[in-house]
Order: C-alpha cells, then structure tokens, then sequence
C-alpha cells in the first residue's frame, strides 16, 4: 500500500501522498492524511495507518539543535521509539526493535526513517517510499531537469504510482515543511 514522494527544493521540503488503505485485494479510500506537518517537520509515513496516527498525533516532534545528522540519528530516533513503545506499535524481533517506514522534512532537508531506525538522506534531494516508490522515484528523476515547480513534480510521480501500481490511490495530498532558521 502508498506511495508518499518528498522533495528538498529551494530551502524547504515538500511532501504529497496518495490515500489507499489496502488490504489484500481490497482497498479503501481514507479521508485521513498520510502526509502531514507535526511541530516544523513534515512528514510521510507508509507500513501502517497505526503507526501514522502516532507520529501524527502523540509524537512530540523535538525541535532540532545543533548538527541535523547528529540529532536526527539520536534524540530524533530516540523520542521516537518512546513514542512508538508507549503507543503499542514498535515491534521486538531477536532482540532487534522495528517499526515502521517514513520521510521526515526538516529545514530544507529531506530524511527517510527506516524500518530498523536509521536515518537516510537521498544526495538527489528526492525519495519515496510505499509499494508505488520505484515508480514514483522514476518521475522525479525523470522530471529533474524540467524546471517544474515542487507540487507539479510531486503530482506527476504520484500520478505514475497511481496508474501503475494496485496498491495506490487518489486523491492525493500534500504539505511542506517549514523553512528552517536563517
């Protein structure tokens, strides 16, 4: 199920998603989103809706301090594997914790948090994640030296997923991270 597409451009991270519940060959139209913004980060989630309501609304996203990559990689990943225990939903497989698949937008730069936790940041400035992200991901770069507008960009790649994969649906939605301090 998903595709949710991200894109770093000029200062500010951009995200859109598309609103498929699937469950073996049936899929639902969600009303709620899978794209969103929670405190100045934007962020996409797919494996679960579950997971997607706790970062929506019980994670307290911490506000950045100091060097991004340090942060991200350990009081990010760490307030958010508070929140995913406390909320039911991190998993614990031979000892390994796991939880879900997102991308994460934050002052201009765009992370994608892996199942196993750690923290990757695309060097094309975009990614995508979901059943649809090969697809989508062949949009944007396709796309990259056209001069398009984020949003247009993000809905092409959303558009292709969608005629291309099962596990997709409109309508699609999209938010941007806020800028980062100058």
């Amino acid at each position: 199920m998903t595709v949710i597409v991200g894109l770093a451009y000029n200062g500010r991270v951009h995200l859109g998603g598309d609103s498929a519940g699937v469950a073996g060959l049936r899929i639902t139209v969600r009303r709620d989103p899978k794209v969103f913004r929670n405190g100045p980060y934007a962020m996409g989630f797919t494996t679960s809706f579950r997971m997607g309501q706790l970062l929506h609304h019980a994670f307290k996203a911490p506000r950045p301090k100091g060097d991004l990559d340090r942060f991200m990689t350990t009081v990010f990943v760490d307030k958010l594997r508070a929140c995913l225990k406390d909320g039911g939903w991190a998993r614990k497989d031979s000892e390994q914790e796991q939880a879900g698949t997102f991308l994460v937008g934050i002052y201009g730069r765009l992370f994608t948090v892996y199942d196993d936790y750690q923290i990757a940041e695309p060097a094309d400035g975009y990614a995508a994640v979901g059943c649809g992200s090969e697809l989508a991901l062949g949009a944007l770069h396709a796309t990259a030296g056209f001069g398009l507008k984020p949003r247009a960009r993000l809905s092409l790649a959303l558009t292709a997923a969608g005629h291309h994969s099962a596990g997709v649906s409109a309508p699609f939605s999209y938010v941007a991270a806020r800028r980062g301090p100058s």
